[in-house]
């Protein structure tokens, strides 16, 4: 039986959410799901419209989102909807919104440069490091049989609450000129329980060559079967 994902996309263009979602819109259409897009977040305020859903992908990086929105939001998500996303398109949404916030468990706050291209406007703020699965990771239907991998992408700040059980994490490390003075852990994914709703979030995605690693597509077509009603 089929089941009904909806997408909601925009914000930031950096991010290319159109191509982003349009590249996993065939695989959750290979999941079995009927997909729905829309371009603003409104719809999440109608909640006839938003119980037909399963499966809320979300891919809107900063951007906005009234009260009565993100209300609607997370009344779906409490009522069994999944919420599944990556980088800035879930985890940098709606930062005026503590409510959205508190839904998630977590909030982008900076992705440093490597010491190196400090104060560099021309450079991407890329970082190498590795992504690391947790013991929790071994026997989840999202991470299972999946080994740490090496990556060069923005590597995620993340402030985060104990209520997300983490599944991989990465460690950053300071540099020359870093104003930390100590290795930190940073969750690079992790899940939550809402309610009856499951919430899914994986740091990586910056571009779409990440989207499309091996590594990152798999775990995020496992994230979203797994978080959908």
């Amino acid at each position: 039986m089929a089941k009904h994902c909806l997408i909601v996309r925009g914000g930031w263009p950096g991010h290319d959410p159109v191509a982003a979602t349009d590249a996993y819109i065939p695989v959750l259409e290979r999941l079995n799901f009927i997909v729905d897009v829309e371009d603003t977040p409104e719809v999440y305020a109608d909640s006839a419209v938003m119980a037909r859903y399963d499966l809320i992908v979300q891919c809107v990086t900063m951007g906005s989102a009234t009260v009565e929105e993100i209300e609607g939001l997370r009344q779906a998500v409490a009522a069994g909807a999944g919420l599944a996303g990556w980088h800035g398109g879930l985890i940098d949404s709606f930062r005026n919104s503590t409510d959205y916030m508190q839904l998630l468990g977590a909030q982008f706050a900076a992705h440093p440069h490597a010491p190196e291209d400090r104060g560099r406007t021309d450079v991407e703020a890329y970082r190498d490091y590795t992504v690391h699965f947790t013991d929790a990771a071994a026997d989840h239907p999202i991470t299972q049989g999946m080994a740490d991998f090496p990556i060069r992408t923005e590597q995620y700040w993340v402030l985060s609450d104990s209520h997300n059980r983490v599944l991989a994490d990465c460690e950053l490390v300071p540099g020359a000129g870093d104003e930390w003075d100590e290795p930190i852990t940073m969750p690079v994914l992790w899940t939550r329980q809402w309610g009856k709703g499951r919430i899914f979030a994986i740091t990586l995605g910056h571009t779409l060559d990440v989207l499309q690693r091996d590594e990152v597509s798999t775990l995020i077509e496992r994230g979203m079967t797994w978080a959908a009603r």
